[in-house]
């Protein structure tokens, strides 16, 4: 079970990025699915909101991957992440940390290196075409009846 410091204070992303305690804002509501007579009492569902872009120690173009990957999730400027699987507010909180953290690492993942193009093989190619012909023999066999 997460403690009390797991879900509060700051959240580390990467090696070189942590977010302040101070840029997260939590709300907290009511959950709907299980929890019995205690799901209409209980705020376990948890809201988690950053301003990614205001971040502090972000290069400008880890900024720029935050803003063109993030583009469809920002709402004025804030990622909203929303926990509500767990019945308890605590584990609710640990997950939408948890989840945070590796939507922002997701999204200032570099870029994957470029595809080198090559030139198939030469036995390759000729595995294709003794393929091709295979399958054209086939086809050719199913002939009508004389």
């Amino acid at each position: 079970m997460p403690t009390g410091e797991e879900t509060s204070g700051d959240l580390p992303v990467t090696g070189s990025l942590v977010v302040p305690a101070s840029a997260l804002s939590w709300r907290f509501s009511r959950s709907s699915g299980p929890g019995g007579q205690g799901v209409n009492t209980a705020d376990s569902r948890v809201e988690l909101s950053v301003a990614p872009l205001q971040l502090p120690g972000l290069s400008g173009a880890q900024r720029d991957r935050l803003t063109e990957r993030l583009a469809g999730r920002l709402t004025d400027g804030l990622l909203t992440i929303v926990a509500s699987e767990h019945r308890q507010q605590l584990r609710n909180r640990q997950a939408a940390r948890e989840r945070l953290a590796a939507v922002l690492r997701a999204a200032l993942a570099p870029p994957p290196p470029p595809r080198r193009r090559t030139k198939p093989t030469r036995g390759s190619q000729e595995r294709r075409i003794a393929a091709k012909k295979r399958r054209g023999e086939i086809k050719r066999g199913r002939g009508g009846w004389d």
